[in-house]
């Protein structure tokens, strides 16, 4: 690992070369004396004459041709801007981005269970390939089983009090209030139920983690409104009146990998596992059960020394792809791709794997689920509308295990660069 001096001294030569330390200085200073360029005009809904004058901004006063107006035109988008209205501001054009397909995914689950067909949306060369090769040796054995084994998505608004006693009895207040708080909460939402509230002391500060079953959406808007029915409610009738809060105060684990709710789950805790031969590992894995358990011994390791949450290979590369191609909230990535990722020798040659996830925030209903390309995605699935939401919670984990196995066996025989040099480049 190179030293920060090192690394402090490269940066510093770039930023140097060819100017003096003032003239760098001088470009970071504010500028309020260049006009601004023109402002993106915001609207409440999506319009052709709003959309027209953005790209007449774009056009003018960017890097932007016709050319690339042109790639972001979507006839049939211009024809359906309405079902655009809730999941985009400032609407110029759609992203057209390749989907691969891979399967039959093999899927014996307590809640999936059949073959399944999966969309994966990229522009990482392999990556399809990769876990496609992964679907059909989990395929050949039978399948994989795969559990749901908790939900719950979180909220944890943050209180401020005049001393840690108020906090205290603030506290003792909630405990004691769940039932008045949760009725509350239910009053925003048709699906979504409080199911608990977790308090958490710190000095004269307290964060409130409300947990919430979501049906079949994602949830993270229908939390978020029905917490900040619970804190109206708090502000109303709690005795001790907290001096602030805000709605969330980033103990939830939202957006980011956590320990917290690596311990926990937010949204769905899923796992999903296989028991392999050692014959179809050499024949579509081209190496051996041991050497896999080789390899996952010493990345296991690697893991815990880089000071990773979870030890695993590359979820994130199959659940950015599985949510771009379904209509999930992307950057939800960043708690879904923490897990564990586990090998053993089984008697007999043959090599038992698992992948473990807490942390799988999908939905088949509602956020960007309902949009053509997306909804089609799901479609493919067999997956789209109400009561599918644990399935899809299932195969986002027998995804998971396909990608694993396959990069693994792609280390292990030394075919993970040539993969990516021929696919990538066209070359081998």
């Amino acid at each position: 690992m190179p030293s920060a001096f090192d690394a402090a001294r490269r940066m510093i030569a770039a930023m140097l070369s060819g100017r003096t330390s003032t003239e760098v200085a001088n470009l970071t200073r504010p500028d309020t004396a260049t006009p601004l360029k023109p402002w993106i005009r915001p609207a409440k809904h999506i319009e052709p004459t709003f959309t027209a004058a953005n790209w007449k901004t774009l056009l003018g006063h960017s890097g932007a041709s016709e050319a690339d107006r042109a790639a972001l035109y979507d006839a049939r988008a211009q024809e359906e801007l309405a079902r655009y209205e809730h999941n985009i501001e400032n609407y110029v054009g759609t992203l057209r981005l390749p989907v691969g397909v891979i399967g039959p995914l093999r899927v014996n689950g307590i809640f999936a269970k059949g073959d399944y067909y999966v969309p994966l949306a990229t522009s990482e060369a392999a990556l399809v390939a990769s876990y496609g090769r992964g679907a059909r040796l989990i395929s050949s054995v039978g399948g994989c089983t795969t559990g749901t084994l908790a939900e719950g998505v979180h909220r944890s608004p943050g209180f401020a009090f005049a001393s840690t006693t108020d906090a205290g009895l603030f506290v003792a207040w909630v405990c004691e209030s769940f039932d008045r708080l949760k009725a509350a909460a239910e009053t925003t939402t048709r699906h979504g139920k409080l199911v608990e509230l977790s308090p958490h002391v710190e000095g004269d500060h307290v964060y409130l983690v409300c947990s919430y079953t979501t049906g079949d959406a994602a949830g993270q808007n229908m939390v978020t409104i029905a917490t900040e029915a619970v804190c109206k409610a708090i502000e109303e009738h709690s005795p001790i009146k907290p001096i602030y809060w805000f709605v969330e105060a980033n103990l939830s684990g939202d957006k980011k990998a956590s320990a917290m709710s690596f311990m926990g789950v937010r949204g769905r805790k899923v796992t999903a596992s296989a028991e392999l031969s050692g014959e179809q590992i050499r024949k579509q894995l081209h190496t051996t059960p041991q050497r896999m358990e080789q390899y996952w011994r010493m990345s296991a390791l690697g893991g815990v020394m880089s000071g990773s949450i979870g030890v695993q290979g590359h979820y994130a590369n199959g659940l950015a792809a599985l949510y771009l191609a379904t209509g999930q909230d992307a950057a939800c990535v960043a708690e879904s791709a923490v897990g564990v990722t586990r090998i053993e020798l089984r008697e007999n040659d043959r090599l038992f794997v698992s992948v473990t996830l807490p942390n799988i925030i999908v939905g088949t209903v509602g956020g960007g689920t309902a949009l053509p390309t997306q909804s089609a995605g799901l479609n493919i699935l067999g997956l789209k509308g109400a009561g599918n939401v644990r399935q899809f919670g299932e195969v986002c984990a027998a995804v998971c295990l396909a990608g694993e196995l396959s990069i693994i066996g792609a280390l292990c025989a030394h075919e993970f660069a040539s993969a990516h040099k021929n696919l990538a480049r066209g070359k081998a």
